[in-house]
């Protein structure tokens, strides 16, 4: 109950941030290869998004129930955070991330999926499945580790 307590603080925190700009301030870049405010509001809905189905899927199926998680996944795991360092990815990467085309979409889809993971949490909590999917980077997670 408490990871979904913090998740629900977490977001809640995204939403008011969010309520705080204008539409034409998400969408200023600091610069060519970094991200505007509303190109990072889009990354947290389609990763978001992404580990939806991931959870669907780890209840659903019987798949990879032995994997592991990467060492690097296991220590954010057990800090309940990622590491507090500022991550410079590829400088073509700001131009993958669309701009969004309205605050009052952000809010809706970030509303939209606060429900869905508080409906999957649910589910989580009355199964207590093994099954894991793979995260590209980190190795495998379970329902209750995608959640978190």
């Amino acid at each position: 109950m408490i990871l979904l307590q913090e998740f629900n603080k977490t977001f809640d925190t995204w939403l008011e941030t969010l309520e705080q700009y204008s539409p034409d301030y998400l969408i200023i870049k600091p610069d060519r290869e970094s991200w505007s405010l509303g190109q990072v509001f889009m990354h947290l809905i389609n990763e978001m998004q992404y580990y939806i189905t991931q959870i669907e899927a780890c209840l659903q199926h019987n798949d990879n129930v032995s994997e592991k998680m990467k060492e690097t996944a296991v220590n954010m795991f057990a800090n309940n955070a990622f590491p507090d360092e500022r991550i410079k990815g590829d400088p073509e990467s700001s131009t993958k991330i669309q701009q969004p085309t309205g605050k009052a979409l952000l809010q809706s889809e970030m509303k939209e999926i606060k429900s869905r993971m508080n409906e999957l949490w649910a589910d989580i909590s009355r199964n207590e499945s093994k099954v894991k999917t793979m995260h590209p980077g980190l190795g495998y997670f379970n329902a209750r580790e995608w959640f978190q």
